[in-house]
């Protein structure tokens, strides 16, 4: 893991349901949060200009900040299927015991785990539940981030599991619960 970015505790998840509110999310998020900045869908070049704004409130806020999808120069690090450790935090997205193993062998600094609870963001989507989160985090190599459904209860009711922290969209928006 890179020493000038610790793994954060709490992290939001970025998507365009959060629309004109991201900015207001990201200056309310705990200091010292973690943001992965998605917006897939957005067109290129305001896919830039939102990312720099959420980047000097990060920096501001004392966030790391890591890109998943296509690549942004500025952030903390990357998230992705084909995350890696290199320059910078390397987290990925973990559904399967496979996939864990995975991303193990390729050395990323975390791993978020999901779906762990029903989720807005993937409605009817099968999610984990408690037991099948347990199971595929058994003996797990690398910190756990659980992400589907949480809030800061969930969280703290997963803590016997020794997750390192927990992800969320909703959680974090002005009518969701953190």
């Amino acid at each position: 893991m890179d020493r000038r970015h610790p793994l954060p505790h709490r992290w939001l998840m970025t998507d365009e349901r959060l629309g004109a509110r991201l900015p207001a999310i990201v200056a309310a998020l705990p200091r010292g949060s973690g943001i992965v900045f998605r917006h897939y869908a957005t067109p290129p070049p305001a896919r830039r200009a939102l990312f720099d704004r959420v980047r000097r409130i990060a920096r501001a806020r004392g966030h790391v900040l890591l890109v998943a999808g296509p690549p942004l120069r500025g952030g903390d690090g990357v998230h992705g299927r084909d995350a890696r450790r290199g320059r910078g935090l390397a987290t990925r997205p973990v559904h399967s015991i496979a996939e864990r193993i995975a991303a193990e062998r390729a050395g990323v600094d975390a791993i978020f785990v999901s779906p762990v609870f029903a989720t807005a963001s993937h409605p009817g989507a099968r999610s984990l539940g408690r037991v099948r989160f347990g199971v595929l985090v058994r003996g797990c190599r690398v910190p756990v981030i659980a992400l589907g459904g949480m809030t800061g209860p969930r969280a703290r009711a997963l803590r016997p599991f020794g997750i390192a922290g927990w992800a969320a969209i909703d959680a974090w928006a002005p009518h969701g619960r953190a």
